[in-house]
């Protein structure tokens, strides 16, 4: 499988969410999965990377030449593709990807998790959207989005677009547990009466 993970460059959060970013990406690797994600060095990005090369996974990076001339990019990955902007980089890491994980992070995490979860409303993403709720991060967007659909921007159905997960080792499970999304969600991306 190749997975998409979305997460942080953060030095400066809790070290808790690195450690567990590494355990996701040995997994990942043990699992036999290719880790597809920003392809920077620090924080939990960096850290699901190093914990998937530390058992010998394949990780391919995206990052924009911008971040690459900044050197933000990993240096010991096993591919890093760099792209003109942040658009394709979003582009490029949901394109073929089986599964995407989003760990806890800031606005650039968020965006990505949303634009995903965008184009599965839309039918343009139909694979699982797993959150892992470290530390309880994804319980304020849960009951969030819970109001969003209770409010009628959202059909009750999208509350099942994403699943949140609280242990690394239950994110494989999940992904594998997930089916594949509607083929009518065209028919219900609109809110219905």
């Amino acid at each position: 499988m190749r997975i998409c993970v979305y997460c942080a460059s953060s030095q400066e959060c809790d070290p808790h969410f690195h450690e567990v970013a590494f355990r996701l990406g040995a997994l990942l690797a043990e699992a036999d999965c290719t880790v597809v994600y920003g392809g920077g060095s620090a924080g939990s990005m960096g850290a699901v990377a190093d914990g998937a090369l530390s058992v010998g996974g394949k990780v391919i990076g995206i990052l924009p030449k911008f971040m690459a001339d900044l050197e933000w990019g990993h240096p010991g990955l096993t591919q890093l593709e760099l792209v003109e902007d942040m658009r394709e980089r979003k582009h490029r890491l949901l394109t073929d990807s089986d599964a995407v994980i989003a760990l806890p992070g800031g606005c650039g995490t968020l965006e990505e998790l949303f634009e995903a979860i965008t184009l599965k409303r839309l039918g343009l993403y139909f694979n699982p959207i797993i959150l892992l709720n470290t530390r309880d991060f994804y319980a304020p967007l849960q009951a969030f989005m819970k109001s969003v659909i209770d409010q009628r921007f959202m059909n009750s159905e999208h509350l099942a677009m994403w699943s949140l997960v609280d242990a690394v080792e239950d994110v494989l499970p999940m992904i594998r547990a997930t089916p594949r999304w509607r083929e009518d969600a065209r028919d219900i991306a609109v809110v219905r009466r």
